[in-house]
């Protein structure tokens, strides 16, 4: 994502791996180091529980392996137990798609599969756009005292990428939490959750030229994610910023948008969803801040961004 921390780590640094096939850096620890510090790494527990954690949400969120959870659903309808982590997931894409007009949604595996984008990565297209299923013929949500179910009444693939990479951003962050660890940093590939008492300055990538920012925003106990045309793009016109009704990738002159909100997944599904709607409307229902980049290069930000934006 279109957007990284602006200053480099301090001593030891934070821990750096490869997962999800994108980069993550944790950091710890640092409310009283100076304010671009990320932290110093992962003891070695701390670090084998985020790599399971992070496995376990791959294990079922993921349209890319045959042995998720989204795959299995996929290949045939029914019922479905979904993750304990489900309910805030689905609750915000439930509120997009209204707030979307259904533009947003995560019914758009198939589609995205029929742009090229699919697990074998073939990168080109195999037909004409597919609109998504519509949300009330295709899936319905039952909650029960123990969790979330999902029923299908026929095969639909889902995809969570519109969310899911913020969302597990803060699990990462609950998880460290819950073992003691309260100040922390929390990147994965720009898609970034801070905790405790640091602040941090965190520059807006340029999507034209990843080595100049576009604008500084400066982050405490908040998370940032952005969205742009020129991640995951495969091919003129083709990328993974789609629209559910039309099936067509987005072309409405936007081409990167940031997002700072108390969360990485609602600052993710936003990020996402204001390529789809106006941010007006989304501020009708959500607090946060928002920066946006035109085709043109003119830029906008909400009236209570904190930061810079470069002319």
């Amino acid at each position: 994502m279109p957007s990284r921390a602006e200053a480099a780590p301090a001593a030891a640094g934070p821990t750096s791996f490869d997962a999800i096939g994108t980069p993550w850096r944790i950091g710890v620890g640092g409310a009283q180091t100076p304010a671009a510090s990320l932290g110093s790494p992962l003891d070695d527990g701390d670090l084998a529980a985020v790599l399971a954690r992070i496995e376990q949400f791959d294990r079922d969120w993921s349209r890319f392996r045959d042995d998720s959870l989204v795959s299995r659903i996929a290949r045939e309808p029914g019922s479905w137990r979904l993750p304990a982590d489900a309910a805030p997931l689905l609750d915000l894409y439930e509120q997009l798609h209204t707030l979307t007009d259904a533009r947003l949604s995560p019914l758009v595996g198939t589609t995205l599969e029929r742009l090229g984008y699919d697990a074998a990565y073939r990168l080109t297209p195999s037909g004409d756009p597919l609109p998504a299923p519509r949300w009330a013929d295709a899936i319905a949500l039952r909650r029960a005292d123990d969790g979330l179910e999902l029923d299908t009444v026929a095969p639909v693939l889902l995809d969570v990428g519109a969310a899911g990479k913020g969302y597990l951003v803060d699990l990462v962050g609950d998880l460290l939490a819950a073992r003691g660890v309260a100040e922390t940093l929390v990147d994965a590939s720009g898609d970034v959750r801070v905790r405790g008492g640091r602040s941090i300055r965190i520059a807006l990538e340029n999507p034209a030229d990843p080595s100049k920012a576009v604008g500084v925003a400066e982050l405490h106990d908040a998370a940032l994610c952005a969205s742009a045309l020129n991640r995951r793009a495969w091919g003129a016109g083709l990328h993974h910023i789609v629209d559910a009704v039309t099936g067509r990738p987005v072309a409405d002159g936007i081409i990167a948008t940031w997002v700072v909100a108390e969360s990485a997944l609602l600052a993710d599904g936003l990020a996402t969803a204001m390529f789809l709607t106006d941010p007006a409307r989304l501020s009708e229902r959500f607090a946060f801040e928002w920066v946006r980049l035109g085709v043109d290069g003119r830029l906008e930000a909400s009236a209570g961004f904190r930061g810079e934006l470069f002319a």
